[in-house]
């Protein structure tokens, strides 16, 4: 073998030996990142587990569990009292779940007939590696197919396309002005959203809170809830779409799903790696409502942690009629209303408390641990005032006090009508009470009236007294000055001068 062919050869080892090396230091490099990243995963769910929940603090409240997300909360939807907090108004992205903010307002200004066609922007600006249902320029869908198209299949350019449809525009900021004012109306605090589909950008945020919030008013819709749950998109082909999209709902916690709850009315996931899992979801058991939000969870956490809060919420709460259950009701400093039996002694009572009100308490409480606060500013003529709860802090609820309209609505506080909702059994409540709630300023008002027509009658009254007496004195004198004397002879009659 020549020089040159050992030279060859030894270039050729080389390169394998360093070709190998490279590959086992790639290889080792690739293990350790993978670890690295594992172990940043594990490190941020400890950290996130091990934050504070806040409605946790609360003294006496039922404890709640410790769920991986890093905001969470827990709201009864009726009364929107908050049963449990974590990190609730701290600002995150909220992915898909920007959705139901999107949808709820296509359902309150749009019909489900009305049809929306796929522009150019609304098909290609939408990322392809992103949620779709491959829709082209000039295609048509209803309204209706758009919302299950968003909702099921979470499809980003039907939700660009139905923001195109009620802006009149392809400027986004548009429909994002319309997003940004609905969610301040629903009671939104931290939120700015710039898109109608949840697609990272820095301007686009929310709160678990402000989710709740505009989780209200969507799961109050019977129709968008029916969608979430439905486990098969089926668009059929038209004469723009030239064959059937069939998609199906990868939400695991709706029925037919791995993690399926039994009491879900509604719900939307969202994800992105910024805002990693999100989900938004409703559940009704024993008439109670609950909305529950987790943002920036992982998977499948997002579906345990969602669960372990609904049963928090369903085992440890309760729906209180105050109408009746209801015996005292503490003046404070308010002074407005008397407590105590009917001032008017059998007359029917003016105020009842409304029937239809209740408040949220933790099952080991009573009204008598509660505080309330009165407030005379009312929306309705026919309110009175309106009574806060409050629970160590903690605002459980309103019921408003009407002016009694109907004569067989006579129950008020105390009184203990037929019928569920009831926190007290009527062996265990205080019977033949009736208290009958009196607003002494308008009651001081009414008699002050009284008491001004009455001062006035008895002037007018003295008034024409006096002048009677004074008008017969007068008319006696005159009878007696005027009355007709006899006349005297005249002395000088009878001389003749």
């Amino acid at each position: 073998m020549t020089h040159f062919d050992k030279s060859n050869n030894r270039k050729k080892y080389t390169a394998l030996l360093t070709a190998l090396a490279c590959a086992c230091s790639l290889f080792l490099s690739r293990g350790v990142s993978a670890r690295a990243d594992e172990l940043t995963l594990d490190d941020r769910i400890a950290a996130q587990r091990a934050m504070a929940v806040q409605s946790n603090e609360v003294p006496n409240w039922p404890t709640g569990p410790v769920v991986t997300a890093e905001s969470a909360i827990l709201m009864e939807a009726d009364t929107g009292t908050v049963l449990y907090s974590k990190n609730i108004h701290q600002k995150e992205y909220p992915a898909s779940t920007t959705k139901i903010l999107t949808t709820l307002i296509a359902a309150e200004q749009c019909s489900l007939d009305e049809v929306v066609t796929f522009s150019h922007d609304a098909v290609f600006d939408t990322p392809r590696d992103s949620n779709h249902i491959a829709m082209d320029v000039g295609q048509q869908l209803t309204m209706e197919q758009c919302l299950n198209a968003i909702l099921i299949r979470s499809a980003n350019e039907v939700s660009y396309a139905v923001a195109e449809h009620i802006s009149a525009t392809t400027d986004w900021s548009v429909f994002a002005g319309i997003m940004n004012r609905r969610a301040e109306e629903l009671g939104c605090l931290n939120s700015h959203f710039a898109n109608p589909n949840g697609l990272p950008d820095e301007n686009h945020y929310t709160t678990a809170y402000d989710l709740a919030m505009i989780g209200r008013a969507f799961f109050a819709n019977e129709m968008l809830c029916k969608i979430t749950l439905t486990r098969r998109l089926e668009i059929p082909a038209s004469d723009t779409i030239p064959e059937t999209k069939r998609e199906n709902n990868n939400m695991q916690i709706i029925p037919g799903g791995t993690y399926a709850y039994e009491y879900l009315t509604g719900c939307k996931t969202g994800y992105t790696n910024a805002a990693r899992y999100c989900l938004v979801s409703c559940a009704e058991k024993d008439g109670m409502r609950l909305i529950c939000v987790v943002m920036r969870d992982e998977s499948p956490m997002q579906y345990e942690d969602t669960i372990a809060l609904f049963n928090y919420g369903f085992s440890n709460f309760d729906k209180v009629n105050v109408s009746q259950a209801e015996t005292k009701y503490n003046m404070d400093d308010f002074r407005a209303f008397y407590g105590g039996k009917d001032i008017f002694g059998n007359s029917k009572p003016l105020l009842a408390l409304n029937r239809d009100d209740f408040i949220i308490m933790p099952r080991t409480a009573t009204l008598d641990d509660t505080d309330s606060i009165v407030s005379y500013e009312t929306d309705s003529d026919d309110q009175a005032a309106i009574i806060t709860y409050k629970y160590h802090g903690v605002d459980i609820g309103t019921v408003r006090v009407d002016f009694v309209q109907d004569s067989s609505d006579t129950h008020v506080f105390g009184t203990q009508p037929e019928g569920d909702g009831a926190r007290e059994t009527p062996e265990e409540a205080p019977s033949g009470k009736s208290v009958v709630f009196i607003n002494i300023v308008r009651v001081l008002t009414v008699l002050a009236g009284i008491a001004a027509a009455f001062v006035i009658l008895c002037l007018v009254r003295a008034i024409l007294k006096n002048y009677h007496i004074s008008f017969r004195r007068m008319r006696r004198n005159w009878r007696r000055n005027n009355k007709k004397k006899p006349k005297r002879p005249n002395r000088f009659r009878d001389y003749d001068f």
